[in-house]
């Protein structure tokens, strides 16, 4: 082919893309149009537009209200019925629970309520700290070991001793279950198309959907009590080791498809033998987010009777004590980072080769560490007899800075009062409610156009289809307007944090030593419970939309740093010699280069800060708040199970449409900017 021929195909494609772009721009002029001329002159005579008709509303609330009536009241299998069912998963889940909750916590007891009369004693204090710390010797040597004794020695010394053992117990439960159950549908996803076509939208529904969500069948189905909220951690955990699994074995070389073939494996040998074990790095990486996400949901699952340091939470909050609040929550803290090193220790040290013993070795010598931990809790537990000190820890060795905290707040509410309020008042006037006006008076019908609109431009037909259903959805089962409070909070908040966010990375992203600081404070941030952030807000600045804000910036305000420091990093050090070169300034180099290539990290991090903030702002319907967070909170209250899910899934509607945009808007950029992921 000639060059002139060549030059002539450029030419013609570049002009047909220009020519797509200019007929994309005028479809939005078109639509944008006629949205401003909708909102502006059609409220009299187009009511049907801003608000819509009752009598087409979809009554799914009441669908799945009966529904869940039904199953309860009626369904059977034949030889069983449904509750007969649930009440034998409870019972499953409850054996070993209160099995290892007597291990650590209760002791083993005899007879019922307050006649009963304990006949062993919990494992000692020390001989917990002492099997953990073993634990992490084993697994990543004395550092971890170290690491982990400060953090259980830190939840003893601050009194929180019983509770954190209340929670472990409701992990040591939970976590196994939900990696079992991640693992096995990750596998049948693996194995079997339709299966991971079904699981899909499932999942994404399941990590969107609100957690008080999940309370409200739970609630229905189990009652109230510990098991519930075991049952609820399960659920809650389970979508990313499923994700996570999937992803792990397709990630397994050819070459062990081929091995395993070769020795004339069978399909469940292939996979319980050869392709589990080599994708275990993989999958330790879904151990650990369960573990996290069981650490995540211990103080929403105390609303339903789990107990434990969320339960300690949960009711500092009710008496507005930020002292002891706060304690509970760095003992979560406390008891995340544990488990976090370790399970992510545990995960280097499977992919070792480890030497076992000669099969001539002693029981002993096999298996020293399980060993010395038996030996040690029996000998813990003969001392404890004789010393109290040495099973529970005594109260006069404890410490708390309860107090400390609490006269904090009341110092900076007598002293900065008047400014505090004057911040509130004007951001409250001036911004927050003329937002939350503009976007309640916005037409449904409109905005469900222009959304369809950008999902067509960004990702074709099947986005646009997905975006337009999704919003129509949630103005067609009656949600709308709270949906629009929801999106009003939600964007204020994501805006803040990104205002806040952007500087502090671009400060700190190329300046290593002040870069760990600021990882390890944001690191803290994403594993302190939710509940924590409302308690000084509330103190400071009382209830309300103001208060809520406050909680959810500072809730979601990690992604917007780390993704944006992370996309800094990425940049080709090459360009910006380049850039350097041609005797840019600082400032250009930010803003011509880095900003720029860094754009879809950004974007991903901004994706990840509307996330946080909508799962937060369920939790803030305990401020307040007047949005479909508030619609769930209340359903949990009443055990309204139609009001509940429907309200949750509106919030999943709104985090889908804002994680399919902005994820298309990304790759939409990696593109134009030539950047492969």
């Amino acid at each position: 082919m000639s060059s002139q021929s060549v030059s002539v195909s450029t030419s013609d494609a570049g002009i047909a893309h220009s020519q797509r772009n200019w007929g994309w721009w005028a479809v939005w002029v078109v639509a944008l149009s006629a949205f401003f001329l909708l909102w502006q002159y059609g409220k009299p005579d187009a009511k049907w537009a801003f608000k819509f008709p009752r009598e087409f509303q979809i009554p799914l609330r009441r669908w799945i209200g009966d529904f869940m009536t039904w199953l309860v009241d009626e369904a059977s299998f034949g030889l069983f019925s449904f509750t007969e069912l649930t009440r034998f998963i409870a019972a499953v889940i409850e054996f070993p629970y209160k099995i290892v909750l007597s291990l650590l916590s209760t002791g083993f007891l005899q007879g019922q309520g307050s006649d009963a009369i304990q006949i062993l004693p919990p494992v000692s204090w020390i001989a917990v700290i002492a099997i953990f710390t073993m634990l992490g010797y084993y697994a990543g040597g004395r550092r971890l070991a170290l690491l982990i004794a400060a953090c259980f020695g830190f939840i003893a010394l601050f009194g929180q001793w019983d509770n954190a053992m209340i929670t472990l117990a409701s992990i040591l439960i939970a976590v196994p279950l939900g990696i079992a159950g991640g693992l096995l549908l990750g596998i049948a996803g693996y194995r079997w198309r339709p299966v991971e076509m079904v699981l899909k939208p499932i999942l994404d529904l399941m990590q969107t959907v609100p957690v008080f969500a999940y309370l409200v069948p739970i609630l229905f189905l189990f009652g109230f009590g510990p098991t519930a909220a075991v049952v609820a951690t399960i659920i809650y955990a389970l979508p990313p080791m499923t994700r996570v699994a999937m992803l792990a074995l397709r990630g397994v070389p050819g070459e062990v498809h081929d091995l395993g073939s070769m020795v004339g494996c069978t399909g469940r040998q292939m996979t319980w033998r050869v392709l589990v074990p080599s994708a275990m790095k993989g999958l330790m990486v879904g151990v650990n987010q369960v573990i996290m996400l069981a650490l995540n949901m211990v103080i929403i699952a105390s609303m339903i009777g789990a107990g434990g340091l969320g339960y300690e939470v949960l009711t500092a909050l009710r008496r507005l004590d930020i002292g002891a609040g706060l304690e509970a929550g760095f003992a979560i803290v406390a008891l995340a980072i544990a488990l976090d090193r370790l399970s992510q220790a545990l995960a280097e040290r499977a992919q070792a080769h480890q030497h076992a013993a000669g099969v001539d070795a002693s029981l002993i010598q096999r298996h020293p560490y399980t060993a010395a931990a038996l030996a040690m809790i029996v000998c813990l537990a003969v001392a404890g007899l004789i010393v109290p000190a040495l099973q529970t820890y005594p109260e006069s060795w404890q410490v708390s800075t309860g107090t400390f905290w609490s006269e904090v707040v009341r110092w900076i509410n007598v002293n900065f009062f008047d400014q505090l309020e004057a911040v509130k008042n004007a951001l409250l006037l001036n911004v927050l409610i003329p937002f939350k006006r503009f976007l309640l008076g916005l037409p449904w019908f409109g905005v469900v156009g222009l959304l369809t609109l950008a999902g067509f431009s960004l990702g074709g037909w099947r986005l646009g289809a997905l975006v337009g259903v999704l919003a129509f959805l949630i103005a067609a089962t009656g949600q709308w307007d709270k949906a629009m409070v929801t999106v009003y909070l939600c964007g204020i908040s994501v805006i803040v944090a990104c205002l806040f966010g952007f500087p502090i990375a671009i400060a700190t992203a190329e300046r290593p030593k002040v870069w760990r600081w600021v990882q390890a404070i944001i690191d803290t941030l994403q594993t302190l419970p939710s509940f924590v952030y409302l308690m000084p807000a509330v103190m400071l600045f009382r209830v309300g939309d103001f208060t809520a804000m406050i909680a959810v910036v500072a809730y979601a305000i990690a992604p917007a740093i780390r993704y944006t420091a992370h996309g800094l990093r990425q940049v080709d050090p090459q360009l910006i010699e380049a850039g350097t070169a041609q005797g840019c300034t600082q400032w250009q180099l930010l803003t011509k280069i880095k900003l720029k290539l860094a754009l879809p990290e950004i974007m991903l991090g901004i994706n990840q800060t509307i996330m946080l903030a909508l799962s937060m702002l369920v939790i803030t319907a305990l401020v307040g708040t007047r949005d479909l967070g508030q619609e769930v909170y209340i359903a949990l209250t009443k055990a309204d199970t139609g009001r509940g899910i429907v309200a949750g899934l509106s919030v999943a509607f709104i985090a889908i449409i804002a994680d399919r945009l902005i994820s298309a808007s990304a790759d939409r950029l990696r593109k134009r900017l030539r950047l492969t992921r």
